[in-house]
């Protein structure tokens, strides 16, 4: 059974969500393929998300993700501890920078700031939210649209404001936020499967 699949038997309520999920999958594999990354962030249990993800990127998740044999090799002794990695970058966890930013100049852009100086076309910005009203989330998916970025974020209730924003939205069934989270974080685990079974 497909990662997807395996999702939904355990999740039927994102059965109305399904092809949303899987053409978020699409717009990452595009990026990772053209050498591109993932910028990811959100506030609260979604800020701890959003770690989350990277950190299921940037190493082996299901898989060891061995290098191969003749890149193992220019890392000499290193090479064989080494994993295969998709570039990700969790903007929750630069605290000097945000701090500075928050205190210096506005603190709904501190997640905007980033994507304006890591973002580059083609990437992908992946924004949470539970409302979709974050509005720090919100003004980093403004900056992320106006760099020629996709945008993909994951809500609940409404899809708020970041829905419009978005190249796709997965905007689970659930209105409180507790419950919205616990459909998050399957839906990225599966992402994340999906993506290390293509890469790796």
């Amino acid at each position: 059974m497909d990662h997807l699949s395996r999702l939904i038997e355990r999740y039927p309520a994102l059965e109305e969500i399904k092809e949303d999920i899987r053409r978020a999958y699409e717009l990452l594999e595009e990026c990772f393929e053209a050498g591109g990354k993932m910028l990811v962030c959100g506030n609260g249990g979604s800020a701890a998300d959003s770690d989350h993800i990277v950190g299921e990127l940037m190493k082996g998740f299901y898989k060891q993700r061995r290098l191969p044999e003749e890149e193992r090799t220019k890392y000499a002794d290193l090479g064989d501890r080494l994993q295969g990695a998709l570039p990700a970058i969790a903007l929750t966890q630069h605290q000097a920078l945000s701090t500075a930013y928050l205190n210096d100049v506005d603190p709904e852009l501190v997640f905007a700031q980033q994507v304006y100086g890591y973002g580059k076309s083609g990437d992908v910005f992946f924004g949470l939210s539970t409302s979709g009203n974050s509005e720090n989330v919100v003004a980093a998916a403004k900056v992320a649209g106006a760099k020629n970025m996709r945008v993909v974020t994951m809500t609940g209730r409404d899809g708020g404001r970041l829905k419009a924003l978005s190249d796709v939205s997965l905007v689970v069934p659930a209105q409180v936020t507790a419950d919205i989270q616990e459909y998050h974080l399957p839906i990225y685990h599966t992402l994340c499967a999906m993506l290390e079974e293509h890469f790796f």
